[in-house]
């Protein structure tokens, strides 16, 4: 089956459209042309037969004659052949290939792909069903990755969940069973039950609110933000909380002016907090630095946060923000990161209009570009467009 990434279905459709558009006016009544032309040659035919009938009898034995009616019989049945060649090139082969197409998607092929030269309606038809056909194959091949990555989401829930659920389980038998005899061994167990039972209930969150946004069912209160006093209060807030953990935050803010953005401030807290989250899993545990600058580019306010961590390496980055995928192979628990955070986070950045890319170089760091339209330059664009000006 051809890839449908690779067969560029509305770049096919739309080239297709435009050209039979410039011959529609042209082909337009072809098909009419066609039914007249074969209702009135019967006549004419008839007429013609009759003709040649009444004239033979009438100059029976004048050769001449004769030789000029067979003349006339000939060009009719060549015109007639070339009218039935024409009609089987330009009408019947078309429909016959149209017809092994639709058997062909009956059978489940989307795949295929009807050629056509043919400039009328039967044209303009088949490349309809070209378009229909490409959008039935992306249709399925979506179908196909919900189905793939549905089992994923379960097989990694399952284990997410099993693997502190069964910690649970074993630290509150060996309470019971008298097993941690100790105060102090008590109160280990305690912990790390508090620990796991707090990691299941983020887990949950994380899973909920990702299935949320997979439904377009999360409820967003957007409003007008100045983002410069917005990134100065949110920044000082992570530049705190990263003291506490020895490590750097550093930000600077490039833009010339105040800029308008339309967010929803907690959700967009939550992404910058998801990505810095991930900085802060995978970096050092001593001398991590986070840089954040933030600065315009074109119609985008964008905030790029670098990190002095491991990397990313090159054949695992085009996959990180895809929904439980950790760069490391051994799935450790930390309270910061399910596995969902950079996937959360690139749904919510796109929900507000704007998009989250990542670079890395291994063994350098990585950095994180998140970008949102700029709300003030789009009116300004939108009002100097306006033809009521």
């Amino acid at each position: 089956m051809t890839d449908w990434k690779y067969r560029h279905p509305h770049a096919r459709f739309n080239k297709h459209h435009h050209e039979f558009h410039q011959y529609i006016h042209k082909h337009h009544d072809e098909f009419h042309q066609y039914h007249r032309v074969l209702r009135f040659s019967r006549y004419f035919a008839l007429l013609f037969y009759l003709l040649v009938i009444y004239l033979l009898f009438a100059w029976a034995g004048n050769q001449t004659i004769a030789v000029i009616f067979a003349v006339f019989i000939s060009i009719k049945e060549i015109l007639q052949l070339f009218f039935l060649w024409r009609l089987e090139k330009r009408v019947f082969q078309p429909i016959a290939s149209l017809n092994r197409g639709v058997q062909e998607i009956a059978r489940g092929n989307y795949s295929v792909f009807i050629e056509s030269k043919v400039e009328n309606e039967i044209g303009l038809l088949i490349t309809s069903f070209n378009n229909m056909a490409e959008k039935l194959q992306a249709g399925e091949i979506l179908q196909q990755n919900y189905e793939e990555n549905r089992k994923n989401l379960v097989a990694n829930i399952s284990h997410d969940l099993k693997t502190p659920i069964a910690a649970i389980q074993g630290y509150i038998e060996a309470i019971l069973d008298g097993t941690a005899r100790s105060s102090e061994k008590v109160e280990k167990y305690l912990k790390i039950i508090d620990y796991n039972i707090a990691y299941v209930n983020k887990l949950i969150d994380d899973l909920l609110l990702f299935s949320q946004l997979d439904m377009n069912k999360l409820d967003f209160n957007f409003e007008e933000v100045q983002i410069q006093a917005y990134m100065h209060d949110l920044m000082e807030e992570f530049h705190l909380e990263l003291e506490e953990k020895n490590a750097q935050l550093s930000y600077t803010n490039m833009l010339e002016q105040d800029c308008t953005v339309h967010i929803d401030p907690k959700r967009f807290y939550q992404a910058v907090r998801n990505v810095i989250g991930n900085a802060v899993k995978y970096g050092p545990d001593q001398g991590l630095i986070i840089k954040n600058d933030l600065y315009l580019q074109e119609d985008f306010i964008c905030l790029a946060i670098q990190d002095n961590g491991p990397g990313i390496p090159e054949d695992k980055l085009q996959h990180i923000f895809e929904r439980f995928y950790r760069i490391d192979s051994e799935r450790t628990k930390d309270l910061m990161s399910t596995g969902l955070g950079l996937a959360i986070a690139r749904e919510l950045i796109e929900a507000h209009g704007g998009k989250i890319e990542a670079s890395s170089i291994e063994g350098k760091g990585s950095c994180f570009t998140l970008s949102l339209p700029n709300t003030r330059l789009i009116k300004e664009n939108i009002d100097e467009t306006d033809p009521g000006d």
